[in-house]
């Protein structure tokens, strides 16, 4: 496993940060969020497009929306189309409900109006493809009644809740969604300590129709996850929280619980919500970090062999 290159492809606001990757059309897409700071009251998502497989970047749109704090942009690939999701409160002057939107686009140019999904202070997370349906888990953070649950949609406009209360084991939110050959869905879960002390990742395994769960915890605490399959592997990229906070490629040992760390990118402070496009054993990843001073986005290229 080797680390090939690692370049700075954005460092145009104050803020810039919580990145994904696809690839729509044989051009390489990004989108991650301009902010002033982490937490501010008009971010916007910015999407940029390489047609040299991410030696160059140039923007190819710029969302925003009723002055919310647009965050964590996602992009998915269904029906022809490159979709971008993303999520926000507003702040300012007084705060209202967090609302997830996706938008659509068949060339990656011209977009749809943007269009609210699933309930009103859910987030709906990352979103994944999978046999004519698109898969998501959304989470509502609540002290109380907190939980993430599992959205199934078959035209990437309508979004089903097919297990409302799929955890609410902690503060459960972010995930990494994917499924095997035999169609089992594996869930890699962050969970942090804010209304409680459970904090180590949590993951999730189901058979068709995805009803029923059997769950371990694992033994680390992750942030921003996006897993993925690489020769019946679960690999993953996450941030890690021990002694030096790093974005890193890990794999997920799903009999054991453990969370192995197999490569760390250029990476620290301020760092993660990575997105993956795999080629083969190419595998090019989004991410963003503040090591080099402000915080900016970056693009890595790995060799998985």
């Amino acid at each position: 496993m080797e680390l090939i290159s690692v370049e700075k492809v954005w460092d145009k606001a104050q803020h810039n940060a919580f990145t994904d990757l696809t690839c729509f059309n044989n051009d390489l897409y990004m989108v991650f969020r301009e902010g002033v700071d982490h937490v501010s009251a008009e971010g916007k998502l910015r999407l940029l497009r390489s047609d040299d497989g991410g030696k160059a970047w140039v923007s190819a749109g710029l969302f925003e929306l009723n002055k919310r704090d647009l965050r964590d942009g996602k992009l998915a690939v269904f029906n022809d189309e490159l979709l971008v999701f993303g999520a926000g409160p507003i702040r300012e002057p007084e705060p209202k409900a967090l609302r997830s939107y996706v938008w659509r686009s068949s060339d990656g140019r011209q977009w749809s109006a943007p269009v609210k999904i699933v309930k009103d202070n859910e987030w709906l997370w990352r979103i994944t493809p999978f046999q004519n349906s698109l898969y998501g888990v959304a989470y509502f953070p609540h002290e109380q009644d907190g939980y993430v649950a599992l959205y199934q949609s078959l035209n990437g406009i309508d979004y089903q809740a097919i297990v409302p209360k799929l955890s609410q084991a902690g503060f459960v939110n972010e995930s990494g969604l994917i499924f095997d050959k035999d169609n089992h869905a594996h869930c890699l879960l962050r969970r942090d300590p804010l209304f409680g002390p459970e904090q180590n990742a949590l993951l999730g395994i189901a058979k068709p129709p995805y009803q029923d769960w059997s769950w371990c915890e694992l033994d680390s605490r992750i942030g921003g996850p996006v897993s993925f399959l690489y020769k019946d592997r679960h690999l993953a990229v996450v941030r890690l929280y021990d002694e030096n906070v790093r974005t890193s490629l890990v794999e997920i040992h799903e009999v054991t619980g453990e969370i192995e760390e197999l490569l760390s990118l250029p990476s620290g402070g301020d760092t993660s919500y990575a997105g993956v496009v795999l080629e083969k054993n190419i595998l090019k990843v989004s991410y963003y970090s503040s090591h080099e001073g402000k915080t900016a986005i970056y693009f890595a290229v790995i060799n998985l062999e």
